[in-house]
């Protein structure tokens, strides 16, 4: 099943279960969504629709967005809106593809240096270009920009 699909169904199935932080928070994704294809629309983008890679952009700037909420309102003593943030984070993490772990992301650093031949700090834009065609939504890409930095320096 599609990943727009997914959500759709399981936003109906919120609805009858009565869950409304899930439904609240199934709704914002949609509304990103359909805004972003709007965006498209109007930059005389595709008019076929947002492909899967997109929605997956979409989904892992929203649960970033988030994170970096719950931590002001964590910082500001707000903990009730932050564990709101995380409540939403958990469900749009649902839809995104599973993270890949530390040592899955450094083989998958140490592959795409080989594939590419990057040799120095220069390669680093090609290095994480490949790296996001690769593995779009499965890594925090601000964390592994240093891994590749450090690794290219070697």
């Amino acid at each position: 099943m599609a990943l727009r699909e997914r959500i759709q169904a399981d936003t109906k199935e919120a609805m009858k279960a009565k869950e409304t932080a899930r439904l609240s928070t199934l709704r914002l994704i949609t509304a990103a969504i359909k805004d972003r294809e709007i965006a498209a629309r109007t930059e005389g983008g595709d008019e076929n629709g947002l492909t899967e890679a997109d929605l997956t952009a979409i989904l892992s700037r929203m649960v970033k967005q988030r994170q970096e909420s719950a931590k002001a309102y964590e910082e500001g003593g707000r903990l009730e809106l932050a564990e709101r943030e995380q409540d939403e984070i958990k469900v749009i993490q649902s839809y995104l593809p599973r993270q890949l772990d530390a040592a899955e992301t450094s083989a998958a650093i140490d592959k795409a240096v080989a594939d590419l031949g990057a040799e120095t700090i220069r390669d680093m834009g090609r290095v994480m270009a490949e790296l996001r065609a690769r593995h779009a939504g499965q890594m925090d890409f601000g964390a592994v920009g240093p891994m590749v930095k450090e690794r290219l320096m070697k």
